[in-house]
């Protein structure tokens, strides 16, 4: 048993705002209290203590990364972990599988998911999700392009829809439905793309609008504990911030008592006004006007981060755009049926215009939208590394720190963006929502972003003082973020005065959406489409038993 003593909690979802009060962990979970002789004790005395941090979106095993690894061994002389008690840890912004879960841990993380998935290559997302210490993952199956989601979503047929995103979510161990640039990249088999969601798919007859509209339909119909998660078309263009409008107000017309219907990922880059990269602007307010009106849809910001980034994704149209843009070298993945992936090496730099606006554009995004509808993230590694994020809680936590960064981005950022004008500061509170509650929310993860009873015991202890801090010392507040005095995973001490001590293997969730479907109703189309495979579907995604430590959430 663990006993935290005399912390100041910040623990929104639960009311709890800067009080003094004790923790108790006993058998990986939060209990009520308990007599504490036999209870090892932390006394975090005028400290801040909050819930493990949640990562919503994060690039972090898979085939893309490797290529990326692979695309830049120079990475690989970054040693961030030596040889000894734990596994060495390399990479500069592509961490290698052990530095992973160590780095996550050292910022107080306790929870990352893999965003997109290509199915048939799921064994090896898995192999490396098991390989990442400390840190509980999930893994999201890409849906947006994969033919019989085109053919159901033509054909309006929701059971059959139903029937296969199920299949799917047991057949990969998913927990959820990814889509990126749905039809577009489909369209990129034909040499072309889709501008609008009203744009019809090459040999489908389909729209972007009825394949984001159909998968919302069946994942709420399935109750899946996380909604519909997309990246919007047209990403990284010009003007693209109206068809990122468009594709959020299609949830309007769903409702539900639970949670938000759609999930809208790494907006900044889906963000921009103007018809070309001369006038370049930020439409992060009309954005954030929208989403602050709407009950049921949640973003992330996708804060791109001055330096090196290497931009990998399932939408090979864009990626063919930006190896075109920055002249680097780039690699394109065709998944048979189901996706297409690009990978850029990149850098963001400061004196670059385009490049400064989109450094605006994602903090816009996160002082703007309410805390409740946003969480912090870089799109690892598309918009740099995740141990980045101290640095943004911080800039959106004081406007200081904000003017100090302004200076060394180009003067057109000034002309392009509001950035400038925006007085907000984000609080304690607000943060600490941003990076652990709205995630656990837009996840469905009733156990984590919180310190109420029974919610998981991933605790973090930080060296500042939530009564006494001025936003001016911004100085205090990225030290603080960035060296934990504590980090606790399921009761375990892993990292002490920001060096690792402890090494846990975290939890793999999935969702079995079965109960409410039948597969019968789509063995004709699985066999049919499986003729066009390279592989057979009896020998097709994983047993849960390959997994190191599965944890089955039945949907509903």
């Amino acid at each position: 048993m663990l006993h935290i003593k005399n912390g100041i909690v910040i623990d929104p979802k639960n009311g709890i705002i800067g009080e003094k009060m004790d923790i108790f962990i006993k058998d990986g979970k939060i209990v009520e209290e308990v007599e504490v002789n036999g209870c090892k004790t932390i006394d975090a005395n005028g400290k801040l203590v909050v819930a493990g941090g949640i990562d919503l979106h994060a690039h972090i095993a898979g085939g893309k990364i490797n290529t990326g690894r692979a695309m830049r061994p120079e990475e690989m002389r970054h040693v961030r972990q030596k040889t000894g008690k734990f596994r060495a840890a390399v990479g500069r912004t592509l961490l290698t599988s052990p530095a992973i879960g160590y780095e996550y841990a050292k910022m107080g993380y306790t929870t990352a998911i893999e965003p997109a998935t290509p199915s048939i290559y799921v064994i090896h997302t898995h192999e490396e999700l098991d390989s990442i210490p400390i840190i509980d993952k999930a893994t999201l199956p890409l849906f947006g392009n994969w033919h019989p989601v085109l053919r159901y979503s033509a054909d309006k047929d929701i059971e059959k829809l139903k029937s296969f995103v199920a299949w799917v979510l047991e057949r990969t161990k998913g927990y959820g439905v990814k889509l990126v640039n749905p039809g577009g990249v489909e369209a990129w088999m034909y040499g072309g793309n889709v501008k609008s969601i009203d744009d019809t798919v090459p040999g489908f007859g389909v729209t972007p609008r009825e394949i984001i509209t159909s998968l919302i339909a069946a994942v709420e119909e399935l109750k899946l504990p996380h909604s519909v998660h997309i990246h919007c078309n047209n990403l990284g263009m010009p003007g693209n911030y109206e068809t990122t409008m468009e594709t959020i107000k299609l949830a309007k017309g769903f409702e539900n008592e639970r949670r938000q219907v759609l999930h809208v990922t790494h907006v900044q880059f889906n963000a921009y006004t103007g018809s070309s990269w001369r006038d370049i602007g930020s439409g992060a307010e009309h954005i954030a006007k929208l989403i602050n009106s709407m009950d049921n849809v949640t973003i992330d910001m996708g804060q791109p981060i001055f330096g090196y980034a290497t931009t990998m994704t399932a939408d090979c149209p864009w990626q063919f755009e930006l190896h075109k843009i920055a002249k680097a070298k780039w690699c394109n993945r065709d998944i048979e049926l189901e996706t297409g992936a690009g990978i850029v090496p990149y850098v963001y730099r400061p004196k670059n215009p385009v490049n400064s606006v989109q450094w605006a554009v994602g903090l816009e995004l996160g002082l703007l939208v309410d805390s409740e509808k946003i969480a912090v993230s870089t799109d690892y590694p598309n918009g740099g590394p995740f141990t980045s994020y101290p640095y943004i809680v911080t800039l959106l936590m004081s406007r200081k720190f904000r003017e100090e960064e302004m200076k060394k981005a180009h003067p057109y950022m000034e002309k392009a963006t509001s950035l400038s004008s925006i007085d907000k500061e984000k609080s304690l509170e607000e943060v600490i929502t941003m990076t652990r509650v709205t995630p656990a929310k837009v996840l469905g993860m009733e156990n984590k972003g919180h310190l109420g009873v029974g919610a998981d015991g991933d605790v973090v202890i930080y060296d500042i003082d939530p009564l006494n801090y001025s936003s001016n010392d911004w100085q205090t507040i990225l030290k603080a973020f960035e060296n934990p005095l504590y980090t606790i995973k399921s009761g375990e001490i892993v990292v002490k005065d920001g060096e690792l001590v402890g090494e846990t293997w975290g939890r793999t969730f999935w969702v079995d959406a079965r109960a409410d479907t039948t597969t019968e109703i789509i063995e004709a189309d699985l066999e049919e489409y499986f003729n066009y495979y390279t592989v057979k579907c009896c020998n097709y995604g994983v047993k849960e038993a390959w997994l190191r430590n599965p944890v089955r959430i039945t949907a509903g």
